[in-house]
């Protein structure tokens, strides 16, 4: 839905609002007209309802509404005498109409002094999980989001099995896209197995104002551009997921708008020079080799080199493969075994699926590019030789992803846009490029190419815990090391597990002599 379409709909909102409640808000005191003004009659309702006036906000605010919104209905009932739990059920079933019956039909009186206070444990129970799951919605939504990493592909600055806290308002939080969907969950409601939200409506992009911009090098949290997955195993190109629906990925943005990007050798270039790497990221590279007749011996590996990746052993010809960085293979081609070592370099030929999808475009995951990173506002030629990288811009991300008709044609050498002949674009938001650490086992743009700035969710700031599958034992599992750390910052990550453990005895031992001493 466009921003008229909403403006629109949010007035038909409002008189369906006035028709139903005109009457109540006479009965309470108040004036008809006041349930015919927008936002201002959410605040005389609040006080209809005895219930603070900041409550207007939460309605609106996407996906919390959707709870708010039945809360509403049933305490506007109450304030009228209705505390049945059919009545209260009715109300919710019929979306808040009930209320049209107390309106034009009912003999209701307006209770001035009500009590607030549920009169059964189970309504004070629910009322108490539907408020903790408001604030959750909220805080998820739109301040921290919990985030794992299921794949190797950031290893070894992120390992798979860390569980992060990702910040949404570094970036600004972007409200959801989604006007109605489960809260705290993606795009599959648990054990259910069904979707978690309704495609329509939608809601036009917006972003809230964040504190800084996403830098060169900065690990991101995005949805997957090109995402058409019906679930972990299945992917079907016809299947449609909303922008907030797609997969979450987590990447380096090693390309900013405006910058020029390459790879050379595997090595990244900006700007025709290499790109410096913060002092915690720890890029992986392939290596392919010969041992001296014996196979290795994997927790050896795991324990002495920090190898994670599964590597691959060729017994009659004893060749081997291994993702190494750069330290790591330092140490491990002095290995006893190993006869021969040698990075692994795509240099030459088209590599299958590379990005762009274009035949006359000789690139590989190793030898890449220049390529021109999208800046908003920036205006390019377009051209037979400049289509296959904007194409998808133009059509998807700048077009039908934001209810925009655009679609890119040809007529000889001609390039039309909608039916017009085209020879330039201004592009209308930012683009990144996003890779992984471990060059060689990560899909990222080098595939799917550029990540649009409405598809950002945010930034990693703190790994909380840290699983290793690969340990003995339970204890084993944990990387105690890992725990409560930073994602960015300089030298080796400090845990500040101890800290917080201090901070929690403390805690509990005030509230334990509080307690005493209030006894």
């Amino acid at each position: 839905m466009t921003f008229t379409q909403w403006f629109l709909f949010i007035i038909l909102v409002q008189v369906v609002h006035f028709l139903g409640t005109w009457k109540l808000y006479i009965k309470a005191g108040r004036k008809g007209w006041e349930a015919a003004i927008p936002i201002y009659n959410a605040v005389i309702l609040m006080k209809i309802i005895n219930r603070p006036w900041w409550w207007t906000i939460l309605l609106f605010i996407p996906v919390v509404n959707l709870i708010m919104f039945p809360v509403i209905w049933v305490e506007t009932i109450r304030s009228f005498g209705r505390h049945s739990t059919w009545e209260t059920f009715l109300v919710i079933l019929t979306g808040g109409l009930y209320i049209y019956y107390l309106n034009y039909v009912a003999d209701v009186t307006y209770i001035q002094e009500r009590s607030l206070k549920p009169r059964t444990s189970a309504g004070e129970w629910i009322s108490s999980v539907l408020f903790a799951v408001i604030a959750a919605t909220l805080v998820h939504t739109y301040l921290i989001q919990p985030f794992t990493i299921p794949t190797s592909s950031l290893e070894k600055t992120l390992l798979v099995g860390d569980f992060l806290f990702v910040s949404k308002f570094h970036y600004g939080a972007r409200t959801p896209l989604t006007a109605v969907a489960f809260p705290m969950v993606h795009d599959t409601i648990p054990v259910a197995n069904v979707k978690s939200y309704l495609e329509k409506p939608q809601i036009p992009y917006f972003r809230l104002p964040g504190f800084q911009d996403i830098e060169r090098n900065d690990i991101v949290v995005f949805n997957w551009p090109v995402d058409t997955m019906r679930n972990m195993y299945y992917t079907d190109k016809y299947y449609y997921k909303p922008i907030d629906k797609k997969t979450n990925y987590v990447k380096r943005a090693v390309g900013v708008p405006g910058d020029s990007l390459q790879i050379i050798d595997g090595k990244i270039h900006i700007d025709s020079q290499p790109l410096e790497l913060p002092e915690r990221a720890r890029p992986q590279f392939s290596y392919e080799g010969t041992t001296k007749g014996q196979a290795f011996d994997y927790n050896y590996l795991y324990e002495r080199y920090d190898i994670t990746d599964p590597y691959g052993y060729n017994p009659n010809n004893n060749t081997f493969r291994i993702n190494l960085t750069e330290e790591a293979y330092s140490k491990f081609k002095n290995h006893p075994n190993v006869a021969t070592i040698q990075r692994v370099i795509d240099s030459v030929g088209r590599e299958a699926d590379i990005f762009p999808s274009s035949q006359d475009i000789s690139w590989n995951r190793d030898n890449f590019g220049p390529i021109y990173i999208p800046k908003k506002g920036v205006t390019i030629p377009i051209t037979q030789k400049s289509l296959p990288f904007y194409k998808r811009i133009i059509e998807v991300y700048e077009g039908s992803e934001l209810g925009i008709e655009n679609k890119i044609s040809q007529n000889g050498t001609q390039i039309l846009l909608n039916g017009s002949t085209i020879e330039s674009y201004t592009f209308k938001q930012d683009y990144y490029w996003m890779m992984g650490d471990n060059r060689h086992n990560s899909l990222d743009s080098r595939y799917f190419g550029y990540v649009p700035e409405n598809h950002v969710v945010g930034k990693p700031v703190f790994i909380w815990m840290s699983w290793d599958a690969n340990g003995k034992g339970f204890f084993d599992k944990i990387r105690w090391e890992r725990m409560f750390t930073t994602v960015k910052g300089g030298g080796t990550p400090i845990s500040y597990l101890p800290y917080f453990l201090i901070v929690v005895v403390i805690l509990i031992a005030y509230n334990f002599f509080k307690k005493r001493r209030d006894s």
